[in-house]
């Protein structure tokens, strides 16, 4: 067998994505795409109090409708084994916790049957006083045990209110974020099919492996039972993460008792009560300084939101523990339990909302000092983790401010505020920091010498639309030393083994670990004689002993943001001009989808900054603008110039191809970015998101 050997390399080209062509042709099936002969469809009935029982479901009436094949409800729903996940716990009671919980699913032949079905159902409830506002001050505040994911929820190094005492220079400032929803373009949609004492789960996750084995869990299922497939997904934001969302659990109810296959596919609307948000948080910030600007104390409170079925505790102040150098430094978040939806993971969970607090605080800290915003950065920047006192694998925060503060033209600019005008337009700057942790997780794949030429790679990673499958393609053709054109890397399937999910910026920093060593692997054995079979010579790796075997090092990614503003005098609006964002994110495999990434984070940073916020109406417990009429995100009128950068960023301590996550770091420090900037066009502080123009005003 002759094969085709390549000497130039891959990884470090702007390789255009694997599967575009087929993305724009139609070609690409998500999960709602999947045809299967025999398919019914489940839609919802939400609950329309936000706390109570249900009394009676009118089922009768009900499958007396057209088309109509059941109707799934707390009577005939399959028991559920509680595996501490109380949104997937569904009909098993007659507790409502939240308004737009599940309390029946209508089973018909066609979508707009089961639609009609299930919004004339009759549901008799006895509603109960509840408690859907979060607030600073709310009486049910409480510490939890641990915050996400699983970090510890207090950290005191030093003497915190001595060293505050004696500082020459103290920031105590307050700073609130709404909630915000994800809001990924493909929405949620599963569909179930058994055949062979298996059920298939076409659906759309971040997490194929994970999810199929906490359904074979919530189920009572033996392992193996549950094969999750998610070629294609049109977005996530952690949206999709794990745990699985309630129309997967869904499907799976429906499909049991139907025997047929049932798709659950979710509206928009309805997205906003069963797939998760970010929580609303109330920051406390307390900077004691030097009089030459060196930090001596930092404080960071946070407070959030959850619901009574899990407790989700975003870890909103983390963002301060490997920051800045301080040698007195507490963190702490509390949390409370209210009659609204769970929140769940969205895009750099707790470095989003955290970085705006600190980096804020940071700027108000230079005006205190009369230091310019980025030398108070230099001048705090630690040469290990403020928290742990671990050694960083690598830390770049430096370089990007700098590189970022050339490219961006820094050096001409006038500390003092509200003296730029241009017209009707106040005209300011602002930068901030940003970091995001480097993790790796244990992931299986496998590599496969196909008879002829051509190689097969297989992971259950998840491509959401990063680029992942056209990076680990990079990965393997180079470790195989081939041109890309003759690997077929191959995702979004539990049935390929343990794999970590495409969440937390681990993804590429995960799977391409085993892909690469699995590849050389293959390789050698062929370079040595080895021959294929009919069925190809396949090379599997593992890496759990590898990661678990690595040293002790603090690991994160880091960046610089700025930003330029106009303000308008009259009415307030304010008009992002340019973004530039500098990251150091290890080794960069392609150039064109990483920077892809990293402006549509900047992009969404600019969102958060200005427009995103979910409103809720406290008698319901219901986000009443639930749909993108009302929920604005940012789009191409709303966004200027955006300039991204890397600086060159070895880490081999993380993986061997010293890969780190940058799929999140691209949002983090974008909003206080933003609202530094307007405080410089304006001289008034933004302490609050969104930045409205009421609020850019005043």
């Amino acid at each position: 067998m002759t094969r085709t050997w390549q000497a130039a390399p891959s990884v470090g080209h702007p390789l255009t994505r694997i599967e575009g062509l087929d993305k724009v042709t139609g070609r690409a099936r998500y999960a709602g795409d999947v045809p299967l002969p025999g398919l019914v469809h489940g839609w919802v009935v939400p609950a329309t109090i936000p706390c109570g029982r249900v009394l009676n479901l009118d089922v009768e009436a009900t499958l007396a409708m057209p088309g109509v094949l059941a109707v799934l409800h707390q009577e005939n729903a399959p028991r559920l084994t509680d595996i501490g996940e109380g949104t997937l716990f569904l009909f098993q009671g007659d507790r409502v916790a939240h308004w737009g919980a599940p309390v029946a699913l209508v089973i018909a032949d066609t979508p707009e049957r089961a639609r009609e079905a299930a919004e004339r159902m009759r549901v008799d409830y006895l509603p109960e006083p509840p408690d859907t506002v979060f607030r600073p001050d709310h009486p049910g505040l409480y510490q939890p045990e641990f915050v996400n994911p699983h970090n510890e929820t207090v950290t005191e190094k030093g003497d915190v209110e001595a060293a505050l005492a004696a500082a020459a220079v103290v920031v105590d400032a307050s700073y609130r974020t709404p909630a915000q929803h994800n809001n990924a373009m493909e929405p949620h949609s599963t569909t179930a099919s058994w055949a062979d004492g298996r059920v298939t789960v076409h659906t759309s996750t971040q997490y194929p492996y994970a999810w199929s084995r906490s359904l074979a869990k919530l189920f009572g299922f033996a392992p193996g039972t549950v094969r999750v497939r998610s070629e294609h997904v049109g977005g996530g934001f952690g949206n999709k993460g794990n745990p699985p969302r309630p129309e997967s659990a869904l499907a799976v109810m429906a499909a049991t008792l139907v025997g047929r296959p049932v798709r659950v596919t979710l509206t928009r609307p309805q997205l906003w009560p069963l797939t998760g948000y970010r929580t609303p948080t109330a920051q406390r910030l307390r900077l004691g300084a030097d009089p030459d600007g060196r930090l001596v104390a930092v404080e960071h409170r946070a407070s959030v939101q959850t619901s009574r079925l899990v407790e989700f505790t975003e870890q909103v102040a983390i963002y301060s523990r490997p920051m800045y150098a301080a040698d007195h430094l507490r963190t702490s978040h509390r949390v409370v339990a209210l009659d609204v939806p769970t929140p769940r993971w969205m895009r750099a969970p707790g470095e989003a909302p955290g970085s705006f607090g600190l980096e804020s605080a940071m700027d108000e800290l230079a005006e205190a000092c009369g230091l310019d915003p980025i030398e108070l950065r230099l001048r705090n920047d630690p040469t290990e983790d403020p928290t742990s006192g671990l050694p960083f694998s690598s830390r770049r925060l430096a370089e990007c401010l700098r590189v970022g503060a050339d490219r961006f033209g820094w050096a001409d600019r006038d500390p003092r505020p509200a003296v730029r005008r241009d017209g009707r337009w106040w005209r300011g700057t602002g930068v901030a920091g940003a970091h995001y942790p480097a993790r790796t997780v244990a992931t299986t794949a496998h590599a496969t010498a196909l008879p002829g030429d051509g190689f097969e790679v297989r992971v259950a990673a998840a491509d959401i639309g990063t680029g992942a499958r056209t990076a680990l393609t990079q990965l393997a053709a180079d470790a195989l030393e081939v041109p890309v054109t003759e690997v077929r890397v191959l995702v979004g399937d539990s049935d390929f083994g343990p794999a970590q999910g495409a969440g937390g910026s681990t993804g590429t920093a995960s799977w391409s670990w085993p892909v690469v060593t699995a590849c050389r692997d293959l390789a050698h054995r062929l370079a040595s004689g080895e021959p294929v079979p009919p069925k190809g010579l396949t090379s599997t790796f593992d890496s759990a002993d590898a990661v678990a075997a690595r040293g002790d090092f603090a690991r994160y990614g880091f960046g610089a943001q700025f930003a330029e503003v106009a303000v308008d005098v009259a009415t307030g609006e304010v008009r992002v001009r340019r973004l530039t964002g500098v990251f150091a994110v290890g080794r960069v495999v392609n150039p064109l989808t990483a920077r892809s990434q990293l402006i549509g984070g900047m992009t969404m940073g600019l969102s958060t900054a200005l427009l995103e916020e979910s409103i809720m109406d406290g008698r319901f417990g219901d986000y009443v603008n639930h749909n993108l009429a009302d929920y604005h995100v940012a789009t191409n009128a709303d966004v200027g110039e955006l300039d991204v950068a890397f600086v060159d960023d070895p880490d081999d301590e993380l993986n061997p191809s010293g890969v780190k996550g940058l799929g999140e770091i691209g949002i983090v420090g974008v909003p206080a970015a933003i609202a530094n900037a307007v405080w410089h066009a304006t001289g008034v502080r933004q302490r609050d998101l969104p930045i409205t123009p009421a609020r850019a005003a005043l």
